[in-house]
């Protein structure tokens, strides 16, 4: 496996980035920045899991929102 030392979502799975960005912000929240049925329309992580994996462009979307949440939350 490579290393990759400049990569902040190295080793952390998608479904730990939508748990953890769902738990502190919420599903409205996340709704409301990024705008995909799967955070609007019966949210779950499961479908949630499945749209993003498909959708590279939604995913994207995702890591830059968790990777403010995690810039924010190391002050």
């Amino acid at each position: 496996m490579e290393s990759q030392p400049n990569n902040p979502l190295h080793g952390i799975k998608l479904e730990k980035i939508i748990t953890d960005l769902q738990a502190h912000y919420g599903w409205e929240y996340m709704a409301y920045n990024i705008k995909i049925k799967c955070f609007t329309d019966n949210p779950s992580v499961k479908s949630s899991l499945k749209f993003l994996r498909r959708m590279p462009w939604a995913r994207t979307k995702v890591e830059i929102m968790y990777l403010e949440y995690l810039k924010k939350n190391k002050r």
